[in-house]
């Protein structure tokens, strides 16, 4: 009879705490006080504002240091894709307003929920801001102190809102551990050790309810959905202050350029084609004007747009970024690549390279025994790697950072895409893989060459040795 009374409680707890919904509940119409919290929607925000968090230290002085001393002058950047600071800058520059846009969409379709009507306008105001600089409502933070705090209280809000996904998470899977048990125990008998579980089992579910609900207090889940929506519209505002402050364009926040060192701003020396530093007035006026025609974010999203001798418009960068690091792992180990491995390299070879390489390799010969040849070679190979591979890896990780982006609260994108294949200029880069295969096929043959005579000098000497012995006897 225990038992019984266990189990029936235990049911009776699951079935109002899940399956059931009070009928009075399902026709009473949602009370003000719900329309204005976040609820469910807070994994969404949390997500939109782990993004313009991440923008936002994508900013700081030190990563633009580097974007400047360091991604402008890779060597693989300069050699295939440009060697114009301006145009390198500009495509940094295009990259971050592009990931802002982004985000600014999703604070659009957030802010058409809300009470305000200020903030309902959001996306007007915002283009406004990005176009003319004019920010009539004040949006923008007005100070370090003031960003700082709203900051702060952002990555808390995104820290407690990922915590929060996981436990209810872990509390649906202790329900349906518990729905499963009682199941089972319907058509079953049930000693004591299993009673003792089905107990355990419910005091879980009990603390992990506990703490669901005290995660939802203190994350996003209970907080006023205008508010929070402020927080969101102010920061966008903000990043896009930011953007222009670092790359030197027309209208900014002067409290913001007071906050950015000198060495952190970017300033291409020569030619600007973008028009990121201006020399003159008039030069600013000139690009204000075109910015007043396309639009900042049009223009910064067309130039993102890859130039048709690009691998990006070819839709190569990618597959060659995977062809290059097969390569790299040939060429470092060649005494272990097989003729299948071998075959299968020449598979992933486009018509365009198998082309360029049967040139290449008539005159090479069929020989591959000159061991000063093979080590001219691999220095070669080296040096193309040394500047070819950083782009290739840096192309696998943005595309896997950007697909881990899509399923987690916290983006992880650390490489701008001017680092990566997909601006390469076609020609350049095929000519780049086209020498390492040729490299390649001969340090390949050279191994296996070197490889065959010793086995042949070893079975010699063997078969000399035995000779001696027999003729010993």
């Amino acid at each position: 009879m225990a038992l019984e009374t266990l189990l029936v409680k235990v049911k009776t707890a699951i079935s109002n705490s899940i399956d059931s919904v009070p009928p009075k509940l399902l026709k009473k119409k949602p009370s003000f006080k719900a329309k204005q919290n976040v609820g469910v929607l807070a994994f969404e925000i949390g997500g939109v504002m782990s993004k313009l968090l991440h923008l936002w230290h994508s900013l700081s002085d030190a990563t633009i240091v580097r974007v400047r001393n360091d991604a402008v002058n890779l060597e693989g950047v300069r050699k295939i894709i440009s060697n114009d600071e301006s145009f390198l800058l500009g495509l940094a520059c295009a990259e971050f307003s592009e990931s802002l846009r982004v985000a600014a969409n999703s604070v659009t379709r957030l802010s058409a929920r809300c009470e305000d009507s200020a903030l309902r306008s959001f996306h007007l105001a915002f283009l406004e801001f990005a176009d003319s600089g004019r920010d009539p409502n004040g949006w923008a933070l007005s100070g370090p102190k003031e960003t700082d705090s709203k900051l702060k209280k952002m990555e808390r809000y995104v820290t407690f809102t990922a915590t929060l996904y996981r436990e209810m998470e872990e509390l649906t899977v202790l329900e349906n551990s518990l729905r499963k048990a009682l199941n089972h125990a319907d058509g079953n008998s049930v000693g004591s050790k299993d009673q003792q579980k089905l107990y355990e089992l419910q005091q879980k579910i009990f603390w992990q309810k506990q703490e669901v609900k005290d995660l939802k207090e203190r994350s996003l889940w209970s907080r006023s959905f205008d508010n929070v929506v402020v927080l969101l519209v102010r920061f966008s505002f903000t990043v896009l202050a930011r953007i222009k402050v670092v790359f030197g364009i027309g209208h900014h926040m002067p409290c913001l350029s007071r906050t950015l060192s000198a060495s952190a701003t970017v300033y291409p020396s020569d030619q600007n084609p973008n028009g990121f530093v201006y020399e003159s007035l008039e030069e600013e006026d000139s690009k204000l004007e075109e910015e007043a025609v396309n639009g900042f974010f049009e223009a910064n999203s067309k130039l993102l747009r890859p130039p048709e001798s690009t691998l990006g418009a070819a839709g190569l960068a990618l597959h060659y970024a995977n062809l290059i690091i097969v390569m790299e792992k040939m060429i470092k180990s060649p005494h272990l690549v097989g003729v299948d491995a071998r075959d299968d390299l020449y598979g992933m070879l486009p018509r365009s390279i198998r082309w360029g390489l049967r040139g290449r390799l008539r005159g090479v010969g069929f020989c591959a025994s000159d061991p000063l040849l093979a080590g001219e070679w691999r220095d070669a190979l080296g040096r193309i790697l040394g500047w070819l591979s950083p782009l290739a890896h840096n192309m696998i990780k943005w595309q896997s950072e950007r697909s881990f982006e899509q399923h987690n609260l916290v983006p992880k994108t650390n490489v701008l895409l001017l680092q990566t294949l997909f601006f390469a200029n076609k020609d350049k880069t095929e000519a780049a893989i086209t020498e390492l295969l040729v490299g390649l096929n001969y340090i390949w043959r050279f191994e296996r060459e070197m490889t065959a005579k010793a086995l042949f000098e070893c079975a010699n000497s063997n078969g000399l040795l035995l000779k001696l012995n027999k003729s010993s006897q």
